[in-house]
């Protein structure tokens, strides 16, 4: 049995390449006499064992990690002087954000091991794209229900909860089985099982934004009926945060598949991380106009839905309400009397749940 065995950390190297790039290397042995060989090979470059293509991501995670701890600390800070006041979706965010700094801190790990040690943990890798996807998820639920109005417009979201929930157990199951296939599963894969599991996960994703901006639309239509002007601007400055995200995105995505696939001899392996980095940086950069959008103030109060200011405020508003909604075929519950005005019937105990449960129902 030949048993030789070099490790760079106890002997030199046996070769030295002059500059970066990709390296093939073949390895033979002739002989004569059957024998059993173990090799052990080590490739190291100045700042350890990760290569020049993935070696850019270390840097980039820590940064990230301590931007989303400054972030966590900031919302916790303010949090906590308002917690008398908060919103339930100042919660959400508040979860996003932890998720998210935990995925950076368990990246940022996984690569310092792999440039210290030289040796990958495919479980670590799998967990820390476990929580990305819990991340991701929650993240558009988060969008989902700040669209529909949850705690601005209406008070709770009725039977739309049901399918915000079903979304985003869909959506983790897709994500999960693509993180799967891309951390076990060769990049060569003849199978092409990334394609069958990334084509499902970019359709939800665009019937997820399909529906963020049609619930947008009608979020906002119902503002400017019931003019609420506060209200009306948070979420014109929201819709144009997703909108510049949107573009964004396809402009990176036309950008990545020509200088990455289009070309004939692909040359810029130094850019490659950027394709990782970016979707990290865009995502960090919404939440964080998300987070100055819904933090919490002394005013906190005046993005909450209260049935008193939210709803019409004289007999002009209800007039314009009838001829608005009759002209998006909104059936009303009681007709106009043209003729001598009649009384008005007493209101029963639970006339304010009955007219709450009327507006979630027929007003979009």
């Amino acid at each position: 049995t030949l048993k030789n065995i070099h490790t760079l950390t106890s002997s030199p190297p046996v070769f030295k390449v002059t500059k970066d790039g990709f390296y093939m290397l073949t390895l033979q042995i002739t002989s004569d006499l059957p024998f059993s060989a173990d090799v052990h090979i080590e490739m190291k470059g100045k700042q350890g064992y990760l290569s020049a293509a993935d070696w850019p991501l270390l840097p980039f995670y820590g940064a990230m990690c301590l931007v989303y701890v400054v972030l966590g600390l900031a919302w916790l800070i303010v949090s906590f002087l308002q917690w008398r006041d908060l919103l339930r979706i100042q919660f959400w965010i508040g979860g996003v954000i932890l998720l998210g700094m935990l995925e950076k801190a368990m990246f940022y790990a996984e690569y310092q091991s792999i440039n210290t040690t030289g040796v990958s943990s495919s479980r670590a890798v799998l967990l820390a794209e476990l929580v990305s996807c819990g991340k991701r998820t929650l993240a558009r639920m988060l969008v989902i229900i700040v669209s529909l109005g949850f705690g601005i417009v209406k008070p709770r979201l009725g039977p739309m909860l049901h399918r915000t929930v079903a979304t985003g157990i869909l959506y983790f199951l897709l994500a999960a089985s693509e993180a799967y296939l891309r951390v076990m599963k060769p990049k060569s894969d003849p199978a092409n099982q990334m394609l069958v599991a990334s084509v499902p996960l970019a359709v939800l994703d665009s019937a997820i934004c399909w529906w963020i901006f049609t619930s947008l639309v009608q979020t906002t239509r119902t503002l400017r009926l019931r003019r609420n002007l506060v209200k009306l601007n948070l979420y014109r400055h929201f819709t144009n945060t997703l909108i510049f995200a949107v573009i964004a995105s396809v402009i990176f995505m036309l950008y990545s598949i020509k200088a990455h696939y289009l070309v004939s001899c692909f040359t810029a392996w130094k850019e490659l991380w950027i394709d990782d980095a970016y979707w990290k940086l865009l995502f960090s950069v919404i939440l964080l106009v998300i987070m100055i959008l819904w933090r919490p103030t002394n005013n906190n109060q005046r993005y909450a839905f209260t049935p008193l200011l939210d709803a019409p405020e004289d007999g002009d508003d209800e007039e314009e309400e009838y001829f608005v909604s009759d002209a998006y075929g909104v059936k009303m519950r009681g007709g106009l009397n043209s003729g001598a005005s009649s009384p008005k019937p007493k209101l029963s105990t639970n006339s304010a749940e009955e007219d709450l449960k009327w507006v979630e129902e027929n007003i979009p």
